[in-house]
């Protein structure tokens, strides 16, 4: 005999899948954007008087 759906459950277990991607999606943004800037402040600025 086949199972009745419990279509509140698979809900919560679509919704909870849906959120935990897009939480890593921010957290690798978040990431991308750190070591992007972090690069930037590495980079030497050119002396203002010097060209």
């Amino acid at each position: 005999m086949a199972m009745k759906p419990n279509y509140r459950h698979e809900r919560s277990q679509r919704d909870r899948a849906k959120a935990a991607k897009k939480e890593a999606k921010l957290a690798a943004k978040a990431a991308k954007e750190k070591s992007a800037s972090i690069g930037q402040e590495k980079a030497p600025e050119p002396a203002a008087g010097q060209s």
